[in-house]
């Protein structure tokens, strides 16, 4: 394959630095978009090991990708790994000559969790006004934790016992978190000025309510959204983020989505005809 990967760590602004995996296809010369990749497992499980299926992909579809090791909880409850994240993202957007090349535009994504960070991160972004985002990407993220949507019940999981309201604790520690926006974005009231949005879930994932209703909130505020539902069965969002899977039938299309998502949005901005004028 012409994808391969090091490993390397990024600034923070904290004390430490943060590991990071960067996945860059050998075929892409210029500045290629530049990709903030955040993993899923529930905000408390896994690895840059484990967790490659969506930054291969990107990197196949044309971007340079710094997939994150980020601090997990219960020992690094919300806002930790934010604004361990939110540091990094800072920092590679100054250095993004370093990672990609110096017109690079660059991107957050992420799967489960991941999608969450993600999501957080642009919102953040976007109200402290810097580092500008071309765009985000966002796969079968969890957005809310009331785990009370008819695709959470229809996959026998929810608020007791499973795997996603034990990692909503484990993030938040107290109820009364869940209403901060950065901890939850489907609690956002205000969700114009966010970069433009790929939402991908699929049929047979629980968090496709959630992510179709971010969606659509996304697009009535005047967001640019591309939207994508997968077709049953794909096991998302657990075959995301495993090492074992037996089908991977929606890989090549999901990698589609990518190219065409980045190539519409990673362009750099161009001159407007009286700037051009002025300098002339």
């Amino acid at each position: 394959m012409a994808t391969g990967w090091s490993d390397t760590a990024i600034e923070t602004g904290e004390t430490g630095d943060l590991p990071v995996r960067v996945y860059r296809d050998s075929r892409v010369q210029g500045s290629a978009p530049l990709v903030f990749h955040l993993h899923g497992g529930a905000f408390s499980a896994g690895t840059l090991q484990t967790c490659d299926i969506v930054p291969e992909l990107l990197a196949e579809a044309g971007a340079v990708v710094v997939s994150a090791d980020y601090p997990l909880a219960p020992l690094h409850r919300f806002p930790e790994a934010l604004r361990t994240l939110f540091g990094s993202l800072t920092t590679l957007r100054r250095t993004r000559a370093r990672w990609a090349g110096r017109l690079s535009r660059l991107f957050v994504a992420g799967e489960e969790a991941g999608g969450n960070l993600a999501a957080s991160l642009a919102l953040m972004a976007r109200d402290q006004r810097a580092p500008e985002l071309a765009g985000q990407i966002l796969l079968s993220p969890m957005l809310d934790p009331c785990l009370a949507t008819t695709s959470i019940r229809s996959a026998d999981v929810g608020p007791a016992g499973c795997k996603w309201s034990v990692g909503w604790q484990n993030y938040l520690g107290s109820p009364e978190i869940a209403a901060h926006p950065y901890a939850a974005p489907s609690q956002s009231s205000r969700l114009a000025g966010l970069p433009s949005t790929l939402m991908v879930t699929a049929q047979d994932d629980p968090m496709r309510d959630e992510s179709l209703s971010y969606a659509a909130r996304l697009r009535e505020a005047g967001v640019a959204v591309r939207e994508h539902v997968l077709s049953a069965p794909t096991a998302w969002p657990d075959a995301l983020c495993s090492d074992v899977v037996d089908s991977r039938d929606w890989a090549a299309g999901l990698r589609g989505q990518f190219k065409e998502f980045l190539a519409d949005f990673a362009a750099p901005p161009r001159r407007s005809a009286s700037r051009q004028l002025v300098e002339v």
